[in-house]
C-alpha cells in the first residue's frame, strides 16, 4: 500500500489536479493539515474516508499513523498545503517511511506564489527586467539557513523574490531589501489566496509593512518583491518573434521512412 503526498494547492477546492482528486476519492484514510485545509477541499474524499487532522500530531505520531495504515493494507492520502516541493516538510516524513519500508509518491499542487501571481495578472519573469525567481523564507525562530543563503545575497541579483514563512517579519525584511531594490520597488502580499478570506495587498518596500500590520496578517501569506510586478516598458521576448519560413522538407521526417 502507498502513502500519497498530495499538494492541496492554495485553498480553492477546484485547483486540485485530477490525479489529486482521484487519489482522495480512492484512499480510505486522509491525513491533512487542518490549519490550512478546509472542508471544501476535504469534500473530494470518499464518504467513508477516515479524516485525521495532523495539526494536533507531532512527527512521530504522524509517522506511526502512516505506518499503521500501510500495515493494515490501506492507501493513505497525505494532504499538504500548496505544493509538496517547497516548505512542506515531506523530506523528513519520507525519510522515515523509507526506513520503515513504506512506499510513497508525490502529486504536485498549485503553489501559493503562483496563485498570487495569477490573481494579480502578472508574470514574474519579464524580459530584461527579471528572468529569475528566488523562492526563500525568513529565518528567525526556525531552522538555520544554510551558509551562503542570505537575503542580501539573493536580493543582490535583483531577481523576483518570493518570501515564504515571512509575514511576521515584513518590516525587518522590507528595510533590508530596500538597500538592494530601492524603497519604491513594488511588493505584493497574498494572504489565504483563492480562499473566502483572500486578501491581496499591493505596495512598495516603503509602505508594505504598514499595510501588513494594519491588516493583522500573521500567517498563510506570501510576499513577492521585484520590478517585474510593475514592468510596462520592456522588450518583447523571442518566444513569438517572427522567424523566416523554414525551407520545404527541412526538419521533417523523410516521407519514404514513414
Amino acid at each position: 500500500m502507498t502513502v500519497h503526498f498530495i499538494g492541496a494547492g492554495p485553498g480553492a477546492a477546484d485547483l486540485l489536479t485530477l490525479r489529486a482528486v482521484r487519489l482522495l476519492q480512492e484512499s480510505p484514510i486522509c491525513l491533512y493539515a487542518g490549519t490550512y485545509i478546509d472542508d471544501e477541499v476535504l469534500s473530494h474524499c470518499g464518504p467513508e474516508t477516515e479524516l485525521i487532522d495532523t495539526a494536533y500530531l507531532n512527527l512521530d505520531a504522524i509517522t506511526a499513523t502512516l505506518v499503521a495504515a500501510h500495515d493494515a493494507g490501506h492507501d493513505v492520502a497525505r494532504l499538504c498545503s500548496g505544493d509538496p516541493s517547497i516548505y512542506s516538510a515531506i523530506a523528513e516524513q519520507t525519510r522515515r517511511l523509507d526506513a520503515a519500508g513504506v512506499p510513497w509518491d508525490l502529486t504536485p499542487g498549485v503553489p501559493a506564489y503562483a496563485a498570487t501571481a495569477a490573481l494579480i495578472g502578472r508574470e514574474l519573469t519579464v524580459p530584461e527586467v527579471a528572468q529569475s525567481v528566488v523562492l526563500t523564507r525568513a529565518q528567525k525562530d526556525s531552522t538555520t539557513m544554510p551558509p551562503g543563503e542570505t537575503l542580501a545575497a539573493f536580493a543582490a541579483t535583483n531577481a523576483t523574490l518570493v518570501l515564504h514563512l515571512a509575514i511576521r517579519h515584513t518590516r525587518r525584511l522590507a528595510d533590508e531589501l530596500s538597500a538592494h531594490y530601492g524603497a519604491n520597488c513594488p511588493v505584493v502580499v497574498g494572504s489565504q489566496v483563492t480562499q473566502p478570506e483572500e486578501l491581496i495587498l499591493r505596495g512598495t518596500l516603503a509602505d508594505i509593512a504598514d499595510q501588513v500590520e494594519a491588516a493583522g496578517l500573521t500567517q498563510a501569506a506570501v510576499i513577492i518583491v521585484g520590478w517585474a510586478l510593475s514592468a510596462e516598458d520592456f522588450v518583447e521576448s523571442h518566444l513569438y518573434s517572427s522567424r523566416p519560413p523554414r525551407p520545404a522538407g527541412e526538419g521533417r521526417p523523410d516521407a519514404s521512412l514513414v
